[in-house]
């Protein structure tokens, strides 16, 4: 069998006419979003108050067995296009930070008593997503987290603007 030679790679050239000056930045403000999911089982349950007020209150998720949910986590950056990349926020360093701050935290976990910033509070979708805000928000610029929104089931789910809150509706 013939050896087989190497081959050069050069650069192609460049087309008559094709400029090496900066990308024009398109202005404007832009949402973006990414989706993770977990899996984690909790209980509703007020200590505070009698097995009979959480039973009528919370039904069978104050099971003191527990329950669990396949949970899918929205969360969305506002911010303007990078001259250079175009990215409002690279969603792959999104990903990571999701994965950091709740997803490596929670998944395959119990929300009431495995997960450290969770303790003590009642793991509704409303205080979750609060909490999930609080462990993001820390590790984006500043500014920049626009909404935390968590799925507990399809047609169940709770969006938090943040401290300042939101005047208009989604």
């Amino acid at each position: 069998m013939p050896a087989r030679s190497a081959r050069r790679i050069s650069a192609a050239p460049r087309p008559a006419g094709l400029r090496t000056e900066k990308p024009r930045v398109v202005g404007g403000t832009v949402f973006i979003t990414r989706q993770v999911h977990f899996n984690s089982a909790h209980r509703l349950h007020n200590p505070a108050k009698s097995q009979r007020w959480n039973d009528e209150k919370y039904g069978l998720c104050t099971n003191p067995h527990w329950h669990g949910h396949n949970y899918v986590l929205e969360v969305t950056v506002r911010g303007t296009p990078d001259s250079e990349t175009g990215y409002v926020f690279d969603l792959g360093e999104l990903k990571q930070i999701l994965h950091a701050a709740v997803v490596d935290r929670c998944d395959h976990r119990n929300l009431n008593t495995d997960v450290d910033f969770l303790r003590g509070i009642i793991p509704t979708t409303e205080n979750l997503v609060i909490a999930f805000w609080n462990e993001i928000e820390p590790r984006l610029p500043a500014g920049r987290l626009h909404c935390v929104r968590l799925y507990e089931t399809p047609r169940n789910f709770a969006d938090y603007f943040g401290p300042g809150g939101r005047s208009e509706a989604p």
